[in-house]
């Protein structure tokens, strides 16, 4: 098995030893001894840990969890995974790309739904930021977000997706998503919610590759703009008054387009958003929804902007769903 190269990391002499260690171990998983080969790793990770061989543990333990995963013993290679994470955790290693791309594969190996791979998730989302308060690593996301994709997981996908920096991605999974999942009626309605949610996550950039990538690339999305559907014109004009930031623009554009809005009743939820963020409209006193709805909301929205200060609080006081 080929090394990563994100796990190189200790000297040629202790590597050295990690490998004839690990040509026991496999010997050991070879002939089907799975549950004494699994403690064997353990053993060794707290005997690493407990050395501060860092580098051995994580190089170890991870391919030590492919090993596993290549002779479907989920749980035991799930076990090394959050094993790996542990490594990452109390070593305080710098994040990396070449660390988020394990993550991802060892996550990419993962039974899909499982307890253990939404476990995972959440620790490697909360390590690739530092800790609580936090929505992840911008390439950890992009790199689940595809994963996602590619198990027609789209939901998910996009969700990892609106939160990484991969707006022409996002589109051409929406592309797909719409053309496999949603009716003909429907596809302006895929690409609006995702651009409204950009925005409301203060990617303006990303909105904008959104929608140019998917009315380019959507086979039944004439060329525009204008387009014949209402709504992706609505977004096309939202689009260029968020870059000139007139309040009066914005109102009268989303009370002209008041008939297309009521298609989807969060879209007034997310504009209501986009007006406190990008037009210096003031939140409303209460939310629009409260109990363990609202719960979820604040926990989507409302984490991760503490250091902005207390203007900027206030400011994120209306959270809105981005599911």
């Amino acid at each position: 098995m080929s090394e990563p190269e994100s796990l190189r990391g200790s000297s040629a002499r202790n590597r050295g030893g990690v490998q004839r260690v690990e040509g026991k171990l496999r010997a050991s998983v070879e002939k089907g001894d799975y549950y004494e080969a699994h403690q064997m790793y353990r053993t060794l990770f707290f005997r690493y840990m407990s050395q501060a061989k860092h580098a051995e543990a994580r190089e170890l333990m991870y391919n030590g969890a492919l090993l596993f995963f290549s002779h479907n013993q989920q749980n035991s290679a799930a076990d090394l995974s959050m094993l790996v994470l542990e490594v990452f955790e109390k070593s305080e290693v710098k994040v990396e790309d070449e660390l988020l791309e394990c993550l991802a594969k060892l996550f990419s190996r993962m039974e899909l739904n499982s307890p253990e791979r939404v476990a995972f998730v959440s620790r490697a989302l909360k390590w690739s930021t530092g800790g609580p308060g936090k929505l992840g690593h911008p390439k950890l996301h992009q790199l689940l977000a595809v994963t996602l994709w590619k198990e027609q997981n789209y939901s998910e996908s996009r969700y990892h997706f609106l939160h990484s920096t991969d707006g022409e991605g996002c589109a051409q999974m929406l592309v797909e998503y719409s053309a496999s999942r949603g009716f003909r009626s429907e596809v302006d309605m895929f690409v609006a919610q995702a651009v409204l949610q950009f925005l409301c996550l203060k990617n303006k950039s990303g909105a904008s590759v959104v929608f140019s990538t998917y009315t380019e690339k959507h086979p039944s999305i004439e060329k525009g703009p204008p387009f014949v559907q209402p709504l992706l014109n609505f977004i096309w004009f939202l689009l260029l008054a968020v870059d000139g930031g007139k309040l009066t623009v914005f109102t009268v554009l989303c009370e002209q387009y008041q008939p297309s809005l009521k298609r989807d009743p969060m879209y007034n939820e997310y504009l209501d958003r986009i007006g406190q963020v990008f037009f210096g409209v003031p939140p409303k006193q209460s939310p629009s929804y409260g109990g363990l709805l609202g719960n979820l909301l604040n926990s989507l929205m409302g984490s991760g902007e503490e250091e902005d200060g207390a203007e900027e609080a206030q400011e994120d006081s209306s959270p809105i769903e981005l599911d």
